[in-house]
């Protein structure tokens, strides 16, 4: 290839790609929720403001400053008995415009008795020709509770953008007790500007789930679940 600007020739390595991990477990202690082990590495952090009363929160930033094709991305919240996290973002994510392999981001957790997880980040915008896989796996225990909601935005409308083409896959599963209880696989792939008239209405199950789209919004399988009633 011709870099621009230049007569040289070169190629662009494929292992310049960003990578993040944040590894991330929460126990219950006397007066709340405490880190009993973080481990960051690569573009991802994780910090704890400590801005609200209650359950603990984190806010984890990419310092990449958004994600291109071919990055890596992966989180892991493990929650101990009754421990209470809140899980945000600093910013909403960007996926960038690719013309090569597809960005990946997964997200596990764990939950035991007792525990409560409420993960609520920024919205992802997923910009024109930007490819993103991205997988939630979540194994939680009878008496956990949970929030996970994630929110797709096509383009920045106030800035004019419009995403005509791309490709966003997720993957959920959600299990408790050991029993699968949510699964769903969502996939647009191709001319995505196309299938923006199209809605569908959560059905009703354990675990209530979504994918309605209307303009350039995508609320993604928002799931809330709560003990069951005894």
């Amino acid at each position: 290839m011709t870099l621009a600007g230049t007569e040289r020739t070169g190629t662009v390595s494929g292992t310049n790609r960003a990578e993040g991990h944040v590894r991330l477990t929460m126990a219950a202690r006397r007066g709340g929720t405490r880190r009993s082990r973080v481990a960051e590495c690569g573009s991802l952090r994780v910090r704890f403001p400590a801005a609200c009363a209650g359950a603990q929160e984190a806010v984890l930033v990419n310092t990449a400053g958004g994600i291109a094709g071919g990055d890596r991305f992966s989180i892991a919240v493990t929650l101990e008995e009754s421990a209470k996290l809140v899980v945000t973002t600093a910013a909403a994510e960007k996926i960038y415009r690719t013309d090569g392999p597809q960005a990946a981001l997964a997200v596990t957790a764990t939950l035991a008795a007792d525990a409560e997880l409420t993960w609520l980040p920024q919205e992802t915008i997923l910009f024109d020709r930007a490819r993103l896989a991205r997988t939630v796996d979540i194994a939680m225990a009878e008496t956990a509770r949970l929030v996970f909601a994630e929110t797709i935005v096509f383009g920045r409308s106030a800035m004019g953008e419009t995403v005509r083409d791309g490709q966003f896959a997720e993957h959920w599963r959600v299990r408790r007790g050991g029993k699968l209880v949510f699964a769903e696989n969502f996939r647009l792939d191709g001319t995505i500007s196309s299938c923006c008239c199209l809605r569908s209405a959560a059905r009703p199950c354990p675990a209530s789930g979504s994918t309605d789209m209307d303009g350039s919004f995508l609320a993604v399988a928002m799931i809330q679940m709560s003990p069951p009633c005894t």
